[in-house]
């Protein structure tokens, strides 16, 4: 059997692990939001609309922040449609998603979704079609205690307190072609720099994220983000980075190897934003908001096209995931966490029915994807601070990436608690490792808990008839031998083990 060896110590820290690591993203796109947050009529539904079932599931599993309304949905949306009286709203065609918005849940319905979630806010404003003056009407609207125009509307509107958004995207994937209102880097800078010093005029300390690149593979990658930093580095955050994976024909290897691109991605993306910042002689870092990452099967939305009929809500990209599915969600947690230093904001897309981790019925079941159960695990037990572990393992060929180490790892360490949590994927889609994990900085160890997902049957998925179908198991022969983690990880599969150090 193939061997491979973990070394953790505490003296290594690669940085604090941000909550808001464990985002998600909500867009105006399928049922997300319609069927899926909001349906007044179902059994569940409480006096806002909002399906209880669906709240539940979102709180264990652990999502910190929310991004919303989009995604490429915002580049067409005007934010006062889903304010007001629901009775009053008019109803718009949107031509990202080639359907119906009735405008029924906006920005108040959200923020009510969001406080009874307990997650953050992340607010994405229209910088396609629209621009720096319903920029800050927005925040007006949205941040204003009252005694102005917009402010006491919200109050009207039954929002006497401000929302206090303290994170908002300046547009959605300016740089590609399909986006309305798609922008150069030189018209998309000026007009993000001009925003946010607008911004900041109202609110100093506002988090503002710049649009970098929507894809890797984006013919602009890399000059897209030079450029736009060039204008706007000094009044931005952040740049966001996008990145979506899907297993292409029979290639398993190389897409159990995704977290190896998404790894280059963020190299790339910090070392593109470095220059600028040591061309600029500035001392300010800008970091990474991931603030779109999944598997999506986006070839097969993309060969059925958008639908013919203009309608409200119909479903979109449903994606059934499967084992596999979640053993790579796992594998790109892992790459975002080991990156702690500077992404420092990520989120899943998307929260439910539409490239979700939680599907649901109209009317009836919610259930939970396989791809919700890592996130849900490693948003409880990656606490405390990124270690800088040291992996030595096999070489695995890819196709696609190259040759990658066949583990993929990462550890955190809550000293308060006295608990590390170690989580590793075996990208071998063939062979089994034997895994030992060297604890000795830590002066002992008990492992108290386990899970493993993969390594059986990678087709098989959960449906509302059968939720548990792909569930986190016990790891069978997981053990600490003196300062030493033993474990055996079976091909294609993800695993935690959380342990007790002194």
């Amino acid at each position: 059997m193939q061997t491979g060896q973990l070394s953790i110590d505490p003296a290594f820290v690669v940085a604090p692990v941000n909550r808001r690591l464990f985002g998600s993203f909500v867009e105006h796109m399928g049922r997300c939001v319609y069927g899926g947050l909001y349906e007044p009529d179902h059994p569940t539904a409480d006096a806002d609309g909002l399906r209880g079932d669906v709240l539940a599931l979102v709180r264990e599993q652990g999502v910190t922040a929310v991004r919303y309304p989009g995604g490429n949905f915002v580049s067409g949306y005007r934010w006062e449609d889903g304010v007001g009286p629901v009775e009053d709203r008019p109803t718009r065609l949107d031509p990202a998603w080639r359907t119906v918005e009735t405008n029924a849940f906006g920005l108040n319905e959200f923020m009510r979704w969001a406080r009874k979630a307990e997650v953050e806010p992340i607010m994405a404003i229209n910088l396609g079609t629209r621009g720096l003056q319903e920029a800050i009407d927005l925040l007006e609207y949205a941040n204003h205690p009252e005694g102005t125009a917009l402010s006491d509307a919200r109050v009207a509107h039954g929002e006497k307190e401000p929302h206090d958004i303290r994170m908002w995207c300046l547009g959605n994937e300016m740089d590609g072609p399909w986006q309305l209102g798609h922008k150069t880097a030189e018209e998309y800078g000026r007009l993000a720099a001009e925003t946010a010093r607008a911004m900041r005029q109202f609110d100093a300390s506002l988090e503002l994220v710049a649009c970098g690149s929507s894809g890797r593979n984006m013919p602009t990658f890399g000059a897209w983000e030079a450029t736009v930093l060039e204008h706007a580095y000094d009044v931005v955050d952040f740049v966001s980075a996008h990145a979506y994976y899907e297993l292409e024909g029979d290639d398993v290897a190389s897409f159990l190897a995704s977290s190896a691109d998404m790894d280059r991605f963020i190299r790339e993306v910090v070392a593109t934003a470095d220059h600028v910042g040591a061309r600029l002689s500035s001392t300010k870092r800008i970091q990474i908001s991931f603030d779109e990452w999944n598997v999506w099967y986006l070839k097969s939305l993309q060969a059925s096209g958008m639908p013919e009929d203009w309608t409200a809500a119909p479903p979109l990209s449903e994606d059934a995931y499967t084992a596999l599915d979640a053993v790579v969600v796992g594998s790109l947690l892992v790459t975002l966490l080991r990156h702690a230093d500077r992404v420092t904001a990520a989120c899943q897309a998307q929260l439910v029915n539409t490239i979700s981790s939680i599907r649901t019925e109209p009317g009836g079941r919610a259930w939970r994807q396989t791809t919700f159960h890592p996130f849900a695990l490693t948003a409880r037990h990656a606490q405390g601070r990124v270690l800088d572990l040291r992996v030595d393992a096999p070489t695995l060929s890819t196709t696609k990436h190259g040759d990658v180490p066949a583990l993929d790892a990462v550890a955190t360490h809550d000293a308060e608690a006295g608990r590390v949590a170690v989580f590793v994927v075996n990208r071998d889609p063939d062979a089994p490792v034997s895994l030992a994990t060297d604890l000795r900085g830590f002066g002992g160890a008990r492992l108290v808990e386990s899970a493993l997902l993969g390594g059986e049957d990678l087709t098989a998925v959960n449906t509302a008839d059968d939720p548990d179908r792909v569930t986190p198991r016990a790891h069978p022969d997981a053990r600490v031998d003196g300062t030493t983690l033993r474990a055996e990880l079976p091909a294609a599969s993800w695993s935690m083990f959380v342990l007790e150090v002194g």
